[in-house]
């Protein structure tokens, strides 16, 4: 059964190993692959160099300056997930429309590129795409968060452009939903591309198929109208031409947002496919005279997107729109203005609305961001007024320097200090095994006969040094490692309350993390049978330390041995009168054995046959009745007490007989006990030696880096430090931070829109 159980744990040892391992094989992937992408980022700057090089051109040390656009475009981003009421009120171009009305044609035919994916007949856009449209030298795409450029006229990058954009847009609709308001932020910039920015959404449906979530149509009219509601949106509406007008969804929703047309631009798409199936070609005149739909707008526009082929490149769908509108009757007969026609005119019209809106606009957002900086700033001096205005990063990182700095001081701990620490753990862990499982049964089985106890001790003090005092050691070791530590890192008084949560998590999340060096518990095994082998006790010092160390040992066991009895046979006659204490029916039972058993005067550890059946009958006759193992289970603890009284009486006379040891060589057989424990305390001894270099040497230094691996993750996770750092203090810090950002990046935009000017 012992060499089953030795199995058993041998493999969940190796199983844990297996497990550490496989954890520091993850954390070492996660460090060596976010080294790897700053090493990519480097070589992708040293290629652009390399080639400006080659090219004889000398690659620039100032970073360039960005386009009126690109400015605009980041204080929208900067705004996106604003929860104040003034955001959102900057103007974009929000394209709305029904389900395949040509709404990313449109979009597409405005960046000059297709570089949207295209399904045969299923919804394609499922998020908000918004696409920052500007002029420049090439004609290339970038995601907002990524580094990689697109070049629109490599077939192979437009192909990994759709892919990228098709992937997001999965990405974005996980858990069953079928659109989503996660925002996918792009940019196109290329010769000719007129600058705006536009937000593609989702075409608003009138069924809904069994394949998409249940709330799929009100969701996206919700998010149709909530991008519409922007006052300074411009509201590219886009229609289908080779269709009623009466199945239009779109153009009540618009009307409601918009009643007076004052930012609506409306577009009919399909026209070479409506005049062809149109029987009454005036209908479309008066819907591009605002005479048929049930809405205003500042312009109308008609315009061909293409035949439906997907291999369509731009410049054919160019060309082809031209002949179309050459040959229509609608352009030729005067019907229709010429400037309400081609997509060409349409992007310079709504370009022309779109900064004709930003001028109107942008201004009255600075002041609103002004006010709003004046109302927190007012706020925080009213409230913090003796604080810095530290946002979650800067409290971060303070946080870090305070835990480094006294993570460094662990190595300066004194070296009595660390062994007075390691000792008492030690003890505290052994305690119980080197009482129940050697002290007593040792004494016990050996009674008077002092070679057969010290026969027992030493078989039992070598197997648990052989199989489990190491081990037990690792554990004392990691424990004093962790209160030491902990101690350090709360003894910091000036610190600031505010760093604590984030000290602490790392703090844990460190210590659970960091494993003793598996090799140390070989070598400590060595040096522990070594020290139980000496059974001589070198001077009268070391003597008074053991006999010191048996007495507290058997005073705290006889302090909890009275406690357990007292629980078991309630408050006695004392605490009955004086402190008006009761017993229970159970403990009047179980103070009736004991009064009979101290009666017996046995001082053996069992009880024999006929010595129960006596305390039994004289129970009986005094009407308790129980039975033997009810007599023998309360026998244990009263038998202990007195054991203890008579060891602790030994212990007290043991202290003056350390002449008497001397002169018989160490052969006497008194006080067997003491030496015992001087056994047991050279070798905690010399295991807290053993452990302080430990930790001096290796494990101090592995904490620190555990540490430093610890604070570097969690510098990365924003929700982390903002589940940690939490509170007004945080919170209004945080809108400080964002609230002037977002008003320089408005004046800095104004500045360089009045010199365009």
């Amino acid at each position: 059964m012992s060499a089953k159980s030795s199995n058993t744990d041998e493999t969940a040892a190796y199983e844990r190993r297996v497990h550490a391992l496989q954890e520091e094989v993850l954390s070492l992937q996660a460090r060596y692959q976010r080294e790897l992408q700053r090493l990519e980022q480097e070589n992708r700057e040293l290629r652009q160099q390399n080639m400006l090089l080659r090219q004889g051109r000398q690659p620039s040390t100032k970073k360039m300056k960005r386009s009126l656009i690109d400015m605009y475009s980041s204080v929208l981003d900067e705004l996106a997930d604003w929860d104040s009421g003034e955001a959102g009120r900057l103007p974009r171009v929000v394209v709305v429309g029904d389900q395949s009305a040509g709404k990313t044609s449109v979009l597409e035919m405005l960046a000059q590129a297709r570089i949207f994916p295209r399904g045969a007949g299923e919804m394609c856009t499922r998020a908000p795409v918004k696409v920052t449209l500007s002029e420049g030298p090439y004609h290339v795409a970038q995601f907002n968060d990524s580094s990689r450029e697109f070049d629109l006229n490599k077939e192979a990058d437009l192909a990994d452009l759709r892919k990228e954009v098709e992937l997001r847009m999965r990405n974005s609709v996980r858990g069953g939903r079928t659109v989503s308001n996660q925002q996918i932020a792009m940019s196109v910039k290329g010769p000719g591309i007129p600058r705006m920015v536009l937000v593609d959404l989702p075409g608003v449906i009138s069924t809904q198929t069994v394949d998409m979530a249940s709330d799929t149509r009100e969701a996206i009219k919700e998010m149709t109208k909530q991008y519409m509601d922007n006052p300074n949106a411009i509201i590219l509406c886009i229609q289908d031409g080779s269709v009623d007008a009466e199945r239009s969804n779109v153009t009540d929703l618009v009307s409601s947002c918009d009643p007076s047309g004052k930012r609506t631009i409306f577009v009919l798409t399909k026209v070479d496919l409506a005049e062809e199936n149109l029987a009454n070609p005036n209908r479309i005149r008066r819907i591009l005279e605002g005479k048929l739909f049930p809405m205003k707008a500042l312009g109308y526009y008609a315009v061909v997107t293409g035949r439906s082929r997907k291999d369509d490149s731009i410049q054919s769908i160019r060309e082809y729109e031209e002949r179309f509108f050459r040959s229509s009757k609608l352009f030729k007969d005067g019907m229709v203005a010429a400037g309400q026609v081609t997509t060409r005119n349409l992007a310079l019209g709504v370009a022309e609305c779109f900064w004709r809106m930003v001028r109107d606009s942008v201004e009255q957002q600075a002041d609103a961001f002004k006010a709003m900086r004046f109302n927190l700033e007012s706020e925080w001096k009213n409230t913090f007024p003796r604080q810095r205005e530290l946002d979650r990063d800067e409290l971060f990182e303070r946080a870090r320097a305070e835990l480094l700095d006294k993570s460094a001081e662990l190595s300066g701990v004194p070296a009595a200090a660390w062994e007075a620490r390691l000792q008492k753990a030690l003890w505290a862990a052994a305690a119980q095994r080197i009482f129940a499982g050697i002290y007593l049964p040792a004494a016990a089985n050996a009674s008077e006969d002092v070679d057969k106890f010290n026969t027992s001790v030493d078989i039992k003090l070598r197997e648990w040094a052989e199989n489990e005092l190491a081990t037990l050691s690792i554990q004392a070791g990691r424990q004093a490692l962790r209160e030491e530590f902990s101690e350090l890192m709360s003894k910091s008084s000036d610190s600031d309350a505010i760093y604590e949560p984030v000290k602490k998590a790392a703090v844990d999340e460190a210590l659970s993390r960091h494993q003793w060096e598996e090799r140390a518990q070989d070598v400590l095994r060595v040096l522990q049978v070594n020290a139980l082998q000496d059974r001589c006790v070198a001077s009268r010092g070391e003597w008074d330390s053991a006999v010191s160390l048996m007495e507290d040992a058997l005073k705290e066991r006889l302090k909890t041995t009275e406690e357990d009895l007292k629980s078991l046979a309630g408050p006695g006659f004392r605490e009955r009168w004086l402190y008006w204490q009761s017993s229970s029916e159970e403990q009047n039972r179980r103070s009736e054995v004991k009064s009979e058993l101290e009666r017996l005067g046995s001082s053996r550890p069992n009880l024999s046959y006929d010595e129960v059946v006596a305390v039994r009958d004289n129970l009986r006759r005094r009407g308790v009745d129980t039975d033997n193992e009810y007599i023998r289970e309360t026998w244990k603890p009263i038998y202990l007490k007195q054991f203890l009284q008579r060891a602790l009486s030994r212990a007290r006379d043991c202290r003056k007989s350390f002449y008497l040891y001397t002169q018989q060589n160490g052969t006497g057989k008194e006080c067997c006990e003491v030496v015992m424990f001087w056994r047991v305390q050279s070798a905690l001894r010399t295991t807290a030696n053993a452990l302080r270099q430990q930790i001096g040497n290796r494990e101090a230094g592995r904490l620190d880096r555990e540490l430093r691996e610890v604070l570097d993750e969690m510098s990365s996770d924003a929700d982390m430090k903002k589940k940690l750092l939490s509170g007004r203090r945080v919170e209004l810090a945080e809108e400080l931070k964002r609230v002037r950002h977002v008003q320089e990046k408005l004046e800095e935009f104004i500045e360089a829109l009045n010199k365009e000017k």
